[in-house]
């Protein structure tokens, strides 16, 4: 008895055409029913539905991640936005007294979306080193990208840049429009 034999490991045929697949599924099975002596065709699929039936988990694996990493960034959006809206409620009385002084709306805008900018740039640049820091372990995870692809990095600083610069820019432009007089009496 060998341990080859076809009730264990089923006969695979893969044949090519120019013409769709499934267009000469029958005469195909009459001709492999033929050469087989009379054993049944099953199973027939397309080299399509084969490559995506072997890359099915990780396709879905990889959606996965992808829908972590948007609420990643969305939940870093939101922090950042919180913090920068906090420290403006907190700084009504000074950003009131600029603008009394003389300050225009632009300036204010432009020293809120610096502040935040600041610390959103240390974050990005405190990453990316990080991320070229730990390229060894991140190698053996990525596919069709090297590990210090400069694109990749570029890019998604780029993103996270962007991202922050548009979480900060909102709560920038509701200092500027405060108005001295309420910001005084403000308490």
């Amino acid at each position: 008895m060998t341990a080859l034999n076809n009730s264990i490991i089923p006969i695979t045929w893969v044949i090519r055409t120019r013409v769709e697949p499934y267009s000469l599924s029958k005469e195909i099975q009459d001709e492999l029913r033929m050469a087989s002596g009379g054993l049944p065709v099953a199973h027939i699929r397309s080299m399509e539905q084969v490559r995506g039936e072997s890359t099915a988990r990780t396709d879905f694996n990889m959606t996965l991640l992808m829908i972590f990493a948007g609420v990643a960034l969305l939940l870093a959006a939101i922090g950042i936005y919180g913090l920068m809206a906090y420290s403006v409620q907190q700084r009504t009385q000074e950003i009131g007294i600029r603008i009394a002084l003389g300050a225009s709306a632009h300036d204010v805008r432009k020293m809120i979306v610096r502040q935040g900018m600041a610390l959103a740039l240390a974050g990005v640049f405190i990453g990316v080193a990080a991320a070229l820091g730990l390229t060894r372990l991140m190698a053996s995870l990525l596919y069709g990208v090297t590990a210090r692809d400069p694109i990749a990095m570029t890019s998604v600083a780029l993103l996270l840049i962007g991202v922050a610069l548009a979480a900060t820019y909102i709560p920038a432009r509701r200092a500027s429009r405060v108005d001295p007089v309420v910001s005084l009496r403000y308490e």
